[in-house]
């Protein structure tokens, strides 16, 4: 059965290093909240899985999901994992909130570097599927 996962876009930030620099500001003790408006109506299923960050619409990396905590003010907090791990970047559009993903397969690392290409050459060179 393919792992259940979130996809969710980074507001503001530009590029793979803007992602890191926004996770390490708000991780605590290995851990970041990310917090939502509504649960996940199939949490149970996420744990263990991974949170998708969509950077100028595409995936370039990823925190593990570890739980969900109800915060004083009515909110969720989605519990994952400070480290953020690149993976090969793949395109995705935005959109507002969360939005399941599943895969049959892990996305890989980032070996290649492209992550780290400005987003506008990268769209230029998806365009004429160099990359």
């Amino acid at each position: 059965m393919p792992q259940l996962h979130l996809t969710k876009v980074a507001f503001g930030c530009r590029d793979l290093d803007a992602l890191r620099s926004r996770v390490a500001a708000r991780s605590e003790n290995t851990q970041l909240r990310v917090p939502t408006r509504m649960r996940p109506k199939r949490s149970a299923e996420l744990v263990g899985g991974n949170l998708y960050w969509i950077v100028k619409h595409r995936v370039l990396g990823c925190n593990q999901i570890l739980a969900f905590e109800d915060r004083e003010d009515g909110r969720i907090n989605i519990v994952c994992s400070a480290e953020l791990e690149p993976v090969t970047p793949f395109p995705k559009r935005a959109h507002q909130g969360w939005r399941y993903f599943e895969t049959d397969a892990a996305v890989t690392a980032d070996e290649s570097g492209v992550g780290e290409l400005p987003p506008q050459l990268y769209g230029r060179l998806s365009a004429l599927a160099l990359v």
